[in-house]
């Protein structure tokens, strides 16, 4: 289901589905991370309610800026609001509410030749703030680290920026990718290559690294089960914002995604229930 998914991404584009009636328009916008599950979310509901979905990604930052603007309905977001711009809402009494919609474990993964198959926090924050520059500092082959990173508008960029390099700056020149999917390929045709990605987007085309939050005693998969159990410790909330103003228009749809059969889709492509714990 997760690759078939992935594959239905290309065919979408932009995002735009349709439906039966289009009196009811909904435009939701935002994290790249969100954005399979809101198509299929938006997919599944539009097959029994009337009204057109829109879902388009950019990032985190791009969906609560057109928040803002009035421009959607729903921002999308892989991390929380930041203060800056929950002050930036307060200042023109726009009132934000937020739902957790679903969790994700954020893998690392690297090219299926690279030996290496599991890393410390530690570790990580070394590659990815430039203390550690080759593979064989780690114990693996002798290739200078090539870093990918999600660029500065992407939620995922925050939150890893937060979580595993402890809000040390990324190293100076790391290669910044507009979408997932440009890093899921990066990788897997780069022998020296690391990244991060939603655990939605994990394929075989990519190793995902085992990951150690006690300096090594312990070295967690990331994946479905290890999420729901709390053992893998790259964890954050998916969330979508709105405004106070447009409850009514939202409610429905809101309903559904946090609905069982809404939270069977989170599940079915790879994400966690909110309810999983």
């Amino acid at each position: 289901m997760k690759m078939k998914f992935l594959k239905m991404l290309s065919v979408f584009g932009l995002g735009l589905l349709t439906c039966k009636d289009q009196n009811q328009n909904l435009k939701i916008t935002g994290s790249d991370t969100v954005l399979p599950l809101s198509q299929l979310e938006a997919e599944e509901y539009m097959k029994d309610n009337e009204g057109l979905i829109t879902v388009t990604g950019g990032g985190s930052g791009v969906g609560i800026s057109a928040l803002f603007e009035g421009t959607i309905d729903i921002a999308q977001s892989s991390r929380k609001i930041k203060l800056e711009e929950r002050h930036k809402f307060e200042s023109k009494d726009k009132n934000l509410v937020e739902t957790i919609v679903a969790y994700d474990a954020l893998a690392i993964i690297v090219n299926n030749k690279n030996p290496i198959s599991k890393l410390t926090r530690e570790q990580l924050e070394g590659i990815f703030t430039g203390e550690i520059r080759n593979w064989k500092e780690l114990g693996g082959e002798d290739l200078e680290i090539v870093a990918y990173s999600r660029e500065t508008s992407s939620g995922t960029y925050t939150f890893f920026k937060e979580e595993v390099l402890k809000n040390k700056n990324y190293l100076n020149g790391i290669l910044s990718m507009s979408a997932t999917g440009g890093i899921i390929q990066s990788v897997s045709q780069t022998e020296s290559a690391i990244g991060y990605v939603g655990l939605a987007y994990l394929n075989d085309n990519v190793k995902a690294i085992h990951v150690s939050y006690d300096q090594g005693l312990t070295y967690v998969e990331p994946s479905l089960e290890n999420a729901k159990n709390a053992t893998y410790p790259i964890v954050r909330p998916l969330i979508y914002y709105y405004l106070t103003d447009s409850q009514d228009k939202v409610h429905s749809f809101l309903d559904y995604v946090l609905s069982v059969k809404g939270q069977n889709l989170v599940e079915s492509i790879g994400y966690v229930p909110v309810n999983a714990n």
